[in-house]
């Protein structure tokens, strides 16, 4: 029983004892005098079970027919299966135009066994760290190896860049590698479409910084020097959770842009760079937050485009000799 069923039936108890009259009780409940006469006809008969809710442990009558309940369910198994709750009602509503409520198909979900609930799952501890207060003032970049075709092509990289203020995917680029220059080419593209960012936030990474631990002098990388070129400031995280944005958005990623291919018959890295736009688009639209401060960090890139040819180009150092020649790649 409730905590209002349990003090209506001492108060019905009450008048039935004769400590209380009829009118008393109806007043206390905020009920007519002859439904106290039949909550006490009902004690008397019943028990105390007599005052609980006559619907209650009785099927709703506004619920889902059974046949539809299964056939949600027979379509979450056969195409589904590893989909959240969340992202499996956005699919049953955009491809087979069936409704359902995101509780109802979570507990629907969780009854069947196919997903686990987050109260059933072991607590993570972690530290939050807060958002900048501007859009553009530290990008979170990553590379994220998996198997991303699920099979249907060779496993690939994708180059995860993320606005730390706002959560909002600024550029997703596949590659068969994490190197050098696929940051460049996923770098260029970023400063065509948003400009130049105040900072971008990294791992320690080979491509963005070179440790010596013998001299313990950091060394600057070819992708260092581009930025520093830029003028974009390069921050190196000291662990993973540093950078969490990120490493959470790969989550994310791996999970939603991995079904998203599938359904889409996605296959190849060329067809999904050339897909990935409309994707940017969609995630953002549905998770991206507002800045705390609405100003625009970006710069304008004011360099021409032989100039960032140039920058965005592989650069080493080479003393010219006494007899006017340098060796590079064992060739004078």
């Amino acid at each position: 029983m409730s905590d209002s069923e349990i003090r209506r039936f001492k108060i019905i108890q009450d008048v039935c004892d004769r400590r209380i009259r009829r009118s008393d009780a109806a007043e206390i409940l905020n009920l007519s005098v002859r439904q106290v006469q039949r909550l006490m006809n009902r004690l008397r008969e019943c028990g105390a079970a007599g005052l609980t809710h006559q619907a209650r442990g009785k099927p709703s009558n506004h619920r889902y027919p059974s046949n539809y309940r299964e056939m949600i369910l027979k379509l979450v198994r056969d195409n589904y299966e590893d989909f959240s709750p969340t992202l499996a009602r956005e699919k049953l509503i955009e491809l087979h135009n069936l409704s359902v409520s995101n509780e109802t198909l979570r507990s629907w979900m969780i009854a069947d066994g196919l997903w686990t609930p987050h109260a059933r799952r072991k607590p993570r501890v972690y530290q939050p760290r807060y958002r900048r207060d501007c859009f553009g003032e530290l990008i979170q970049i990553d590379g994220s190896h998996h198997d991303w075709f699920e099979g249907r092509s060779d496993k690939c990289c994708l180059l995860v860049f993320i606005d730390d203020a706002t959560g909002r995917l600024m550029n997703l680029r596949f590659s068969e590698t994490e190197s050098a220059f696929d940051y460049m080419l996923a770098t260029q593209e970023y400063l065509h479409e948003h400009g130049k960012p105040v900072a971008f936030y990294s791992d320690k990474h080979s491509i963005f910084r070179v440790n010596q631990e013998k001299s313990k002098q950091v060394g600057q990388t070819q992708y260092g020097r581009v930025l520093n070129e830029l003028g974009i400031e390069l921050i190196c995280a000291n662990s993973s959770q540093a950078k969490g944005r990120v490493e959470r958005a790969n989550l994310t990623l791996q999970n939603r842009l991995v079904k998203e291919m599938r359904l889409q018959g996605i296959n190849t890295i060329e067809d999904a760079n050339a897909w990935l736009p409309y994707f940017i688009a969609d995630f953002n639209r549905r998770f991206a937050k507002p800045a705390k401060f609405p100003k625009d960090m970006h710069r304008k890139v004011r360099e021409s485009k032989q100039e960032l040819d140039d920058i965005f180009s592989w650069q080493e150092t080479r003393k010219l000799s006494k007899s006017l020649t340098f060796q590079y790649d064992k060739v004078v």
